[in-house]
């Protein structure tokens, strides 16, 4: 299992960067939550980046989900993020990160900054008022941080773990930007999740370049997940997104611009890795917005609203949070179970024979009857007179006028 951050050497920060931690982190901080086992000493290197960020990222420009906060920012939704951990100490994190799990038995600290980047995309809070023009896609988001690996590569069967701690802590949304194998743990991990009405979104992973092998990225090809491609600034598929995963959706993920460890910012950041948390981002909106859809109504309706899809490796095209958010859909009518028909008896088409017989029967039951009516009445006057003829009535006398 790999995450598909870039892979270069790691180097401490420079006086500027620390200065700018000290300047602007806040106390409060997150709630950490104890860590497995013993806490194992670590080098903690991450790359450096940089301490400002001028212009606004191409994604904001592209996806304009500034549009959708007048409707929801995403507040009440938690999304898990499952990765490197999380800098809760970054001022564009300050107060988005909720609480912390470390199964690495290390530290909660992001010692690579993927985690970092990938939270800061989701949920990075507004600081436009402070000139940063960089923002998360759902500001008002909490975000779970789950660290599950240390360094750029990790171990399946502890990603399913972290998949598992995300759905029992109540994560909504549960962000994967790792790619790696199937595996029975990890399939019953995300089986889990989604029995819990977690939206799992997933990285589809990048090309290998070393040896050119393009197999499916798990979890993203389970069923049920929302597999999201990288989109380049011209609104084509990346050519390092895989095309081999099931792709629901892209998302920008080239030539990205987020939060970095250390308080700074990271540029030019490219991978799936990155295009997934937008469209976490997304799927927050929508949850937050429609909170009466469960995870395959929130996966669908991210596909119907997106555009410009058909090309090979895009699935339904780049995602659009604005119609996915406002956008009228028939979710609630698909979920519910189908009324039976109700089906009304034909009249029968009348028989010429059955109907001859009927009237047959009938006139005959009405002869019948009257004969017997009709010895009724007559047999006792037949006894009187000794069964003999009866003939005309006899006048005699005149009548009277």
């Amino acid at each position: 299992m790999s995450a598909d951050c870039p892979t270069v050497p790691f180097f401490w920060y420079g006086a500027a960067a620390i200065g700018l931690v000290l300047a602007l982190t806040p106390t409060p901080g997150p709630t950490p939550v104890s860590t497995p086992g013993p806490t194992r000493m670590v080098t903690c290197e991450p790359q450096p980046g940089v301490a400002e960020v001028t212009g606004k990222p191409w994604p904001q420009e592209r996806l304009r989900f500034e549009r959708v906060w007048r409707f929801t920012k995403g507040e009440g939704i938690t999304v898990a993020v499952v990765d490197s951990g999380v800098d809760a100490t970054h001022p564009q994190l300050a107060g988005a990160v909720t609480a912390q799990v470390d199964l690495t038995g290390t530290d909660l600290r992001d010692c690579v900054g993927h985690g970092t980047a990938v939270a800061g995309i989701i949920a990075g809070r507004d600081l436009t008022a402070r000139g940063v023009p960089v923002t998360g896609v759902a500001p008002a988001a909490r975000i779970l941080s789950i660290k599950q690996t240390e360094g750029s590569s990790g171990d399946v069967s502890r990603l399913a773990q972290g998949i598992r701690r995300a759905a029992e802590m109540g994560a909504d949304v549960i962000n994967v930007s790792v790619q790696a194998h199937d595996h029975p743990a990890l399939k019953a991990a995300v089986a889990y999740a989604q029995a819990k009405d977690a939206v799992i979104v997933a990285a589809a992973g990048n090309v290998r370049q070393d040896d050119g092998v393009v197999t499916p990225a798990y979890p993203a090809e389970y069923p049920g997940v929302i597999a999201v491609g990288s989109a380049s600034p011209d609104g084509g598929k990346s050519e390092f997104s895989n095309g081999v995963t099931r792709i629901s959706v892209t998302a920008p993920g080239a030539g990205i611009t987020s939060a970095w460890t250390g308080g700074g910012y990271r540029t030019e950041l490219d991978g799936t890795s990155f295009a997934a948390p937008f469209v976490a981002g997304v799927a927050a909106l929508v949850r937050a917005r429609h909170p009466e859809l469960d995870h395959w109504q929130v996966k669908r309706r991210l596909e119907r609203t997106a555009e410009g899809g058909g090309a090979a490796g895009t699935g339904a095209g780049l995602v659009n949070p604005l119609l996915a958010v406002t956008s009228v859909q028939p979710d609630a009518q698909e979920s519910a179970p189908a009324a039976p028909p109700i089906v009304l008896a034909r009249a029968p088409v009348p028989d010429p024979r059955t109907r001859g017989v009927a009237v047959a029967i009938t006139a005959g039951a009405v002869g019948a009857t009257a004969l017997l009516v009709f010895l009724a009445l007559m047999l006792p006057r037949a006894r009187r007179r000794g069964w003999r003829a009866g003939g005309a009535t006899t006048f005699t006398g005149k009548l009277k006028s």
